[in-house]
């Protein structure tokens, strides 16, 4: 295609196409203004600019009472304008699904939060929006960075150009075999030297450690496992007690076999804090936004104990 036709056809517009395929479905001029709400001087004002754009006629007009017929050229036209006109319709149902939430959304997230909290965000994001399309990563680097997700869950703040929503604290509690200790809170020097069954030294637990040193204990880790009911298990074993968040702990669905006891310690551990980031300046999708929603929600619901847990 030389320069001058491609510079003329890169006049034609979606209206134009428009108009000369309600031309063709309908036989005349007038019955398509009529169909498009345009005036027909309109109609054929878009015909006569389509005409040029392409070089040459586009419709045989017999006149009188004959419906009109595309010619040679408008054939070709109609056909191409047609797979065109089909993608542009395709686009705007894209872009009206994306505004209404019906777009794709990558989260990050970590093992508690996959147990407890995104379940109910899922289940409330996919009820609003049926055709929406999530996608859930689940690490617990050192380091983590969002990246190209659209939000990551972390327990506490992380580096870089992120903006955060804090979700709640989570505390710590004590996870023991039945009988282990007395019921209610234990004092924290009791953990000293006990053999204990830990997470990996990744996220916020070197924090906890540290400070269950602060306190005065130091217990002898048996076992480190990055799965929470992995460590659980080890438990109702005997080789040790954990110290788990809440959210862990709710995970976990502990049964009410007796195997197990929950303790508060004294005096506390600072809690583990549960954070919502995502990309600091870029626009959020609507479906971002709602996921940011509903997760504040489903936080406020959730009641991480703060008092009277016993055996």
């Amino acid at each position: 295609m030389d320069v001058a036709t491609l510079e003329r056809v890169s006049n034609v517009e979606l209206r134009h196409l428009a108009a000369m395929a309600a031309i063709a479905e309908e036989g005349s001029f007038g019955r398509a203004a009529a169909r498009l709400g345009y005036t027909q001087s309109t109609v054929s004002q878009q015909i006569a600019a389509l005409e040029r754009a392409v070089g040459g006629p586009v419709f045989d007009r017999p006149g009188g009472p004959k419906a009109v017929r595309l010619t040679p050229l408008g054939s070709v036209v109609l056909d191409q304008g047609r797979a065109l006109l089909a993608k542009a319709q395709a686009l705007t149902d894209a872009v009206d699904r994306f505004k209404a939430g019906d777009g794709r959304i990558d989260i990050g997230t970590f093992q508690s939060v996959s147990n407890v909290i995104l379940p109910s965000v899922v289940r409330r994001l996919r009820g609003e929006h049926p055709g929406c399309d999530i996608r859930l990563f689940e690490e617990e680097p050192e380091q983590p960075r969002i990246g190209d997700l659209d939000l990551l869950f972390y327990d506490g703040r992380i580096d870089g150009d992120v903006e955060h929503r804090k979700l709640l604290d989570d505390p710590y509690l004590l996870v023991a075999g039945a009988g282990t200790f007395p019921d209610g809170p234990v004092p924290l020097e009791r953990l000293d030297g006990a053999p204990m069954v830990a997470w990996p030294l990744i996220c916020d637990q070197p924090v906890m450690e540290q400070a269950i040193a602060r306190g005065g204990a130091r217990p002898q880790i048996v076992f480190r496992s990055a799965v929470n009911d992995t460590l659980l298990s080890m438990v109702r074993a005997g080789l040790g007690s954990a110290v788990l968040p809440w959210l862990a702990i709710h995970g976990a669905g502990i049964p009410p076999d007796g195997r197990l006891s929950i303790h508060e310690l004294r005096p506390s551990l600072p809690p583990r804090e549960i954070y919502l980031h995502w990309q600091a300046g870029r626009i959020q999708s609507p479906l971002a936004g709602r996921a940011v929603e509903i997760a504040v929600e489903v936080a406020a619901e959730l009641a991480p104990p703060s008092a009277g847990i016993g055996a």
